[in-house]
């Protein structure tokens, strides 16, 4: 019996959103860096504009969310590998919610935000995991220093 609550409770932590090596929900009041990121759609692409940022670990940073595309985009903020297995999930069942702190979904001319702690060094990664989005070009590059 307890064999199979283990295998239940990793199975679930597999398939969760958890950004635990990305970092973690930031406090609005420890906020040190504010950096904007622009989803766009030009010339048959989606993109985050810029498509690359650097900081620095220990870094609280607002990311404001500006959606000045037609379409409905998010921004995840993830491993690599986080975003290709959440990317996989969002095949299966485009609908999907999100509740994680690491996520922002945004309509066409709006807004939105996250704020998050960067806690470990590395490359990271922020995409729109809606079906397509990535694969048109939707994801940028966060290096951590």
């Amino acid at each position: 019996m307890a064999l199979v609550a283990t295998a239940a409770l990793l199975s679930t932590a597999t398939l969760a959103h958890g950004p635990d090596a990305a970092g973690e929900a930031g406090n609005r009041a420890q906020v040190n860096k504010t950096i904007e990121i622009r989803m766009v759609e030009q010339n048959g692409r989606m993109l985050f504009q810029p498509p690359e940022i650097t900081i620095s670990r220990g870094d609280t940073v607002l990311f404001i969310v500006r959606n000045a595309g037609e379409l409905e985009h998010e921004m995840v903020i993830d491993t690599l590998e986080g975003n290709q297995r959440h990317k996989l999930q969002m095949q299966a069942n485009p609908d999907m919610e999100h509740a994680d702190p690491n996520a922002v979904r945004v309509e066409s001319k709006k807004n939105g935000e996250i704020i998050w702690k960067f806690t470990h060094s590395g490359v990271f990664e922020y995409a729109c995991l809606i079906p397509g989005h990535y694969e048109a070009g939707m994801h940028g590059r966060i290096n951590v220093r």
